[in-house]
C-alpha cells in the first residue's frame, strides 16, 4: 500500500527545515509514493505481470531571486541531508531571475476537498486475468481478427507538496485502467484499432467483453479501406480525436507559451476565436473526474474557468513563473488544465452527420502536425466517408489540413459528450477542411 500522510509530511517538514537552515530564503517540496501492479496478455495468453513502487522527492530552494531544484528516490535522512546542501549551494552559484518566486500566499489553497478520487479497493492478480480472460475472448470472437492485445493496470497513489509559506497538503488517487488492442485482417488489408477503459473507481470500470467487443468492431469496420481523391471538404472528427484538437488549443494558451510569444493565440484575450456557440471549461472539481484536483503543482487553488465564453477567449492558463512575466497572478494551471471540455453543441451525432451531404469521419490521426505557433494544422488520416448521414466505406492514406484560425471558427459540436478521459469532447466537425488523397 501507499505510504500515508504522516510519513510523507514529515519528510517534506524535514526538508524544509534542513533548507532554511542551510540559508534557503524560500523552498517547496513535493513527496509522492505510487504503487502500480500491471497484467498484460497477448492472444489469449499470459504475457507479463509487474509491480512497481515508486517513491520520491523533488526540493526546490530559492536564495533570493535565484532558484534550483533536486530530486532522488532515496528518502532516507543521510541522502536528504546530501541532496539539500547539494540543492543550496547550487542555487547560491544560479544566475538571478526576477520572476523566480513562491506563489502568492493569499493564493495557495486553504482547505483539500474531498473530490471522491480514491478508492481503496485492491484487485488480486487473479482477478486482473479474469478480467483480461473474458477481454480477450469478446476480441478474438471473430475470425477475422488475427492478434489481440491487453492490459490491466491498477495503480493507487499518495503525495504532500509543502513549502516555506506554510502550505502543506496533499491526497491519495486511484485509477483502475483496462484495455484491448486487436488486429484484423482480410484479402485486402490488415487494420489495428484499440479501446481502453480508466476509472478512479473498480466499480466503473467498463465490463471486459464490451471493451474487447468494441476494440474488435472498431477494427473489422476498418478492413477493405479505398482512397478518394483531393478535396475541400467537412470533416467530422470521432471523440477520440477531437479532445486532441482541445489539447492543442490548451498548449496554444499556455502561459509558457504566450509569455514567449510563440503561440497564435498571443494577445487574444477578450477576442473571438470560435464561433458563438462555442464554450469550454476546465473544472477541476467533478467528483471522480480523471484530471480533478484541489490545486495546482504549486499549491494555487484551483477554481473553474471558462476558458470561452460565447466564442471569446477569456483567460490563459497561468502559472506564477509566466504570470509574473505577463503581470497576471496564478489562475492555479501550473502543470497544465484539469477536466478540460467543450460544452455540448445543440445538434445530435445523427442530425450531424446527416448536415451535410458528403463529409468525412475521422477516426484516427498519424503524426504530430500541429504548430501553436502559425496555427497550422497537418496530419495523416484515416476513418470513413460519410454520404447523406450513411458510413459508406473505410478510408486511408489521406492528409488533412488546416488552420486552427480558421478552424475553430467552423466547428460545430454534437450533444454527445461524455466524460471519459480528463480532456473531452462531443463529436465534432469542421467545415471547409483540405483533403490530399491519391
Amino acid at each position: 500500500m501507499v505510504k500515508d500522510q504522516e510519513f510523507l509530511e514529515k519528510k517534506a517538514s524535514y526538508c524544509l527545515g534542513l533548507a532554511k537552515k542551510l540559508g534557503a530564503t524560500e523552498s517547496s517540496v513535493i513527496v509522492n509514493n505510487s504503487v502500480s501492479e500491471t497484467v498484460n496478455f497477448r492472444n489469449k495468453k499470459l504475457d507479463e505481470s509487474n509491480r512497481s513502487d515508486d517513491l520520491g522527492i523533488s526540493i526546490t530552494t530559492y536564495i533570493g531571486k535565484k532558484k534550483s531544484s533536486i530530486s532522488s528516490s532515496n528518502l532516507l535522512d543521510d541522502n536528504l541531508n546530501i541532496l539539500i546542501e547539494k540543492c543550496v549551494e547550487t542555487t547560491k552559484n544560479t544566475p538571478e531571475d526576477e520572476f523566480n518566486s513562491l506563489p502568492d500566499k493569499d493564493l495557495l489553497a486553504k482547505e483539500v476537498r474531498d473530490l471522491d478520487l480514491y478508492d481503496d479497493t485492491h484487485i488480486e492478480n487473479d482477478q486482473k486475468i479474469d478480467y483480461l480472460k473474458e477481454l480477450e475472448s469478446a476480441a478474438s470472437n471473430d475470425k477475422k481478427i488475427v492478434n489481440t492485445e491487453s492490459s490491466f493496470t491498477q495503480n493507487k497513489s499518495n503525495f504532500i507538496l509543502a513549502n516555506s509559506e506554510g502550505f502543506c497538503a496533499g491526497y491519495k488517487t486511484s485509477s483502475f485502467t483496462a484495455s484491448s488492442v486487436t488486429v484484423a485482417k482480410d484479402e485486402k488489408s490488415m487494420e489495428r484499432d484499440y479501446e481502453y477503459s480508466s476509472k478512479c473507481f473498480l466499480k466503473d470500470l467498463d465490463d471486459a467483453g464490451e471493451l474487447g467487443k468494441q476494440a474488435a468492431d472498431q477494427t473489422i469496420r476498418k478492413l477493405s479501406p479505398k482512397k478518394i481523391g483531393s478535396e475541400k471538404i467537412a470533416i467530422i472528427f470521432d471523440k477520440r480525436i477531437a479532445k486532441g484538437i482541445l489539447s492543442t488549443f490548451a498548449s496554444a494558451i499556455s502561459s509558457s507559451a504566450i509569455s514567449r510569444g510563440t503561440s497564435f493565440l498571443k494577445d487574444k484575450v477578450n477576442q473571438k476565436i470560435f464561433s458563438d456557440k462555442i464554450n469550454v471549461l476546465d473544472k477541476p472539481d467533478i467528483l471522480k473526474g480523471l484530471g480533478s484536483r484541489n490545486f495546482d503543482s504549486e499549491g494555487v487553488k484551483t477554481d473553474t474557468l471558462k476558458l470561452v465564453d460565447q466564442g471569446i477567449l477569456k483567460h490563459y492558463l497561468i502559472d506564477t513563473y509566466n504570470g509574473k512575466k505577463l503581470n497576471l497572478k496564478s489562475n492555479g494551471r501550473c502543470g497544465g488544465t484539469s477536466n478540460l471540455y467543450f460544452e455540448n453543441g445543440n445538434i445530435s451525432f445523427k442530425d450531424l452527420l446527416n448536415s451535410k451531404s458528403k463529409s468525412l469521419y475521422i477516426t484516427e490521426t498519424i503524426g504530430h502536425g500541429s504548430n501553436i505557433v502559425t496555427g497550422d494544422y497537418s496530419v495523416g488520416a484515416t476513418g470513413f466517408l460519410v454520404e447523406n448521414g450513411e458510413f459508406k466505406y473505410p478510408i486511408n492514406e489521406i492528409t488533412i489540413a488546416g488552420n486552427f484560425k480558421d478552424m475553430f471558427k467552423n466547428i460545430t459540436l454534437a450533444n454527445d459528450l461524455e466524460f471519459k478521459y480528463s480532456t473531452n469532447s462531443p463529436t465534432m466537425m469542421i467545415e471547409g477542411m483540405v483533403v490530399a488523397g491519391k
